[in-house]
């Protein structure tokens, strides 16, 4: 999707490593906590030297989903001052400026969200609740806002590069704005047909 977003192959390999090293976040954080037992005694379990097996793969499901919504929401902006101005490096700090406010409210209202969970004694909901609260954090502020432009800051119009074949392809299948609404962009095709 973030393909057909940006017309890039190096958009969506980059929010792949960079939701990877947030998911390396939060399941050390989980790994460190539950499964070593390091604060127990304030969270007040007793570890058992594992995880319970599907806490990581719910958290991944969850985590991975809003570490996108929060990559399309910056990128989408970063790509509309792009097309407006040709401007590889002033469009990242003007995108970032436009979506900064969405992503920093959501990830604060997931984030306390979350915690919330960790205040409780059942431990699944515990581990839910620490690793899904620091994941959002640390998404929303490391990776997202400093991480995701720093890199996308020197690599310049090689951010939005593609191969010909696929640039074509994104050419007539790729996703535009246009009236605030997101459509597939019709090229080649008259207004009468």
């Amino acid at each position: 999707m973030l393909f057909l977003m940006t017309g890039s192959v190096v958009a969506p390999l980059k929010a792949a490593v960079l939701n990877a090293l947030s998911l390396s976040v939060m399941f050390g954080a989980l790994v460190f906590v539950f499964q070593q037992g390091n604060l127990s005694g304030l969270l007040g379990f007793t570890p058992t030297g594992s995880i319970e097996p599907s806490v990581p793969i719910l958290m991944f499901c969850i985590a991975y989903g809003l570490s996108m919504d929060y990559e399309v929401f910056l990128l989408a902006r970063i790509k509309e001052s792009y097309d407006r101005t040709r401007d590889p490096v002033g469009s990242v700090p003007a995108g970032i400026a436009r979506s900064a406010p969405l992503v920093t409210a959501a990830a604060a209202v997931m984030a306390v969200s979350f915690a919330a969970y960790a205040t409780g004694r059942v431990v699944f909901l515990q581990q839910l609740g620490i690793g899904m609260a620091l994941a959002v954090l640390v998404d929303a502020t490391l990776i997202r806002g400093l991480l995701a432009p720093a890199l996308m800051r020197p690599a310049g119009h090689a951010n939005w590069w593609a191969p010909a074949p696929l640039r074509r392809l994104h050419r007539r299948i790729g996703l535009t704005e246009s009236d605030g609404a997101a459509r597939p962009a019709l090229v080649g095709q008259n207004a009468g047909s």
